[in-house]
């Protein structure tokens, strides 16, 4: 069986699903194609190990697509304040204390004629599952949308009027463009002879969903050590089942020899690792319901289209986690792309008319690059043990923390408010190697 479109979106992960959304919305007819079945929210299962830290400018993209009152009628945690500290301990750490370097980013303190509204929060902690749930049933609720879960990609053909992907069920799609939607291994990106840079950290990452004693917070932290940043992310209460309880997310980042060896510990002797590895600032904890852990990598695209292909999101290119900022930049990919295509639309022009595609790689290709080098600027400032960048990052950290106005356009910026790397961000980034060939 032959269906038409105008557009097929193949991967309908948070990204995707976002995308074809808009572009229901729109009125393009839009075919949504996904390996896997619709995603399940329980709320009273424990919550998702894969989170998300949605800033301000996603909540805003998902306000105009009528996802985010869904999401918070399931759950979403607000956090209000981001705390980001150096926890290596080194002779010099005895001359600078930590409070004294400690970097608090606080709603309160960001202008809100920046944000269109009170500055309230810096942004939400949702679990991964809440957001893709609400953005199907976004796109189920457009007449010019079509989901096609459980089915996956074997080939795709670029013509001169059309593309033509082939279903795994034997079906073909026809098309004037197909949007790689389908993540850091992006088969559509492999099929249409899309290249990438790829650079893997020494670090990998290993998330633990836990609870702890204590009502849920509004803070999110950081603590950055040599061998990695060890992170708490604050989630909802336990509720009745767990009285005095809440739940979190912890992400750990270490060697890859580190990780193997805390992934077979049992329950019990994790959490006193734990306990033992991270800060005195995390509460006590009752209970690990799920670990995971995974390699992390730099990797851009070498083009963001060819032909009757475009890519966004992880397909396109995918970042340190440190900040939780990938989804986030996906979102913006998705935004940019949905408005070049009413352009295109609007214009007369074929869907995968070169001009339009070439806007928005080149919007979107800088905004991604920079935040890159942000997030690298971090990892190699903070992961390593020489004693004058030991003592230069502790002296950048009490700058930011005695510069308000530096400080918060490193929030504005984290938050999608911003799209201009601020110049603290920028001198760093001027000065490490090997970040040039983005």
């Amino acid at each position: 069986m032959t269906q038409a479109f105008d557009m097929v979106v193949v991967g309908a992960g948070m990204v995707g699903a976002a995308l074809a959304s808009g572009l229901g919305q729109n009125g393009f007819r839009v075919a949504l194609v996904d390996k896997q079945n619709a995603p399940q929210f329980d709320a009273e299962a424990a919550p998702d190990i894969r989170v998300s830290a949605l800033s301000a400018g996603s909540e805003r993209y998902l306000q105009q697509l009528g996802a985010w009152s869904p999401i918070l009628d399931l759950r979403a945690t607000v956090y209000r304040r981001l705390a980001v500290w150096d926890a290596a301990r080194h002779p010099l750490s005895n001359l600078i204390p930590r409070t004294a370097t400690e970097v608090l980013f606080n709603a309160a303190d960001l202008s809100a004629t920046h944000l269109g509204h009170s500055a309230t929060h810096l942004g939400h902690i949702v679990e991964n599952r809440i957001t893709q749930q609400a953005l199907w049933q976004c796109a189920e609720a457009q007449p010019s949308v079509t989901l096609l879960p459980g089915t996956g990609v074997t080939a795709l053909e670029s013509a001169e009027t059309h593309a033509t992907v082939t279903l795994d069920n034997g079906d073909t799609l026809t098309c004037q463009l197909v949007i790689g939607a389908d993540g850091a291994q992006s088969r559509v990106r492999d099929l249409a002879g899309i290249g990438v840079t790829r650079d893997q950290y020494a670090q990998q990452a290993m998330v633990v969903s836990v609870r702890y004693r204590g009502e849920a917070q509004d803070i999110t932290w950081q603590a950055f050590h040599p061998s990695g940043p060890r992170a708490f992310l604050p989630l909802h209460s336990a509720g009745d089942a767990h009285p005095g309880e809440s739940w979190a997310s912890l992400v750990w980042y270490d060697a890859p020899e580190t990780l193997a060896r805390l992934k077979t510990l049992d329950h019990e002797a994790l959490l006193a690792e734990i306990q033992k590895g991270f800060p005195a600032d995390l509460p006590p904890l009752t209970h690990i319901d799920a670990r995971a852990s995974f390699p992390i990598a730099r990797q851009h695209a070498k083009h963001y289209h060819h032909r009757r292909v475009v890519l966004v999101g992880d397909a396109a290119h995918t970042i340190n986690p440190l900040a939780g900022q990938g989804v986030n930049l996906g979102f913006q990919d998705a935004a940019c792309l949905q408005a070049m295509l009413r352009e295109a639309r609007r214009s007369g022009a074929d869907l995968a008319d070169r001009q339009w595609l070439d806007r928005y790689e080149q919007q979107r290709r800088p905004a991604n690059r920079r935040m890159m080098l942000a997030m690298d600027a971090f990892y190699y400032l903070f992961s390593n043990r020489i004693p004058p960048v030991h003592l230069l990052r502790n002296l950048g950290l009490g700058a930011a923390r005695a510069l308000p106005f530096a400080r918060n356009r490193v929030a504005r910026y984290a938050m999608g408010i911003d799209e201009e790397l601020p110049a603290i961000l920028k001198q760093i980034t001027s000065r490490l190697p090997g970040l040039n060939q983005l």
